[in-house]
């Protein structure tokens, strides 16, 4: 069994506490450990005002175009352009490593990337905040114990309050 496998499982079974390391294998895990949020989609003829509500109402950056369950293109709220896949148009599924998804981003300015099924069909969508999140999770103490205002360094530690 792979040791970091035998890490986690000794973690859920409240075996000794074993910090989680960033490193090269975590960022070459599926995408799914993301856990990426089902896609809003949008129809090509769907107007740029109804998009913009579905958007708000849905609370989210980002929506998918399709036609016919196949995926066209993504609408940001940062630019409101159609992306459309270009060459290859190779786009990531559930079980591509992270790292895919992360050069996608990177090397395409962008800060949503839809997930494709085998069919072409649109399956989720992961975003920049899901990779923070998850890289986030490496870290609890750190991360999650962050003075009110990093600023004033390990002077907040010694105060009480609320």
């Amino acid at each position: 069994m792979d040791e970091w496998l035998e890490e986690d499982l000794s973690l859920l079974a409240g075996g000794e506490h074993v910090p989680r390391v960033l490193d090269q294998r975590m960022i070459r895990e599926p995408i799914r450990y993301l856990a990426p949020r089902p896609p809003v989609c949008v129809a090509p003829t769907d107007t740029v005002i109804d998009t913009i509500r579905m958007m708000r109402e849905h609370r989210i950056g980002c929506v998918l175009v399709i036609e016919r369950e196949r995926l066209l293109g993504i609408v940001t709220e940062r630019d409101f352009i159609m992306k459309l896949g270009q060459g290859d148009g190779e786009r990531p599924v559930r079980d591509d490593p992270i790292v895919y998804a992360l050069n996608k981003m990177s090397v395409g300015g962008f800060r949503h990337v839809p997930l494709v099924g085998e069919a072409g069909q649109p399956v989720g969508v992961v975003s920049v905040k899901d990779i923070v999140d998850y890289i986030a999770d490496f870290f609890p103490n750190d991360v999650l114990t962050v003075p009110p205002n990093p600023a004033r360094g390990e002077r907040w530690r010694g105060r009480d309050g609320g």
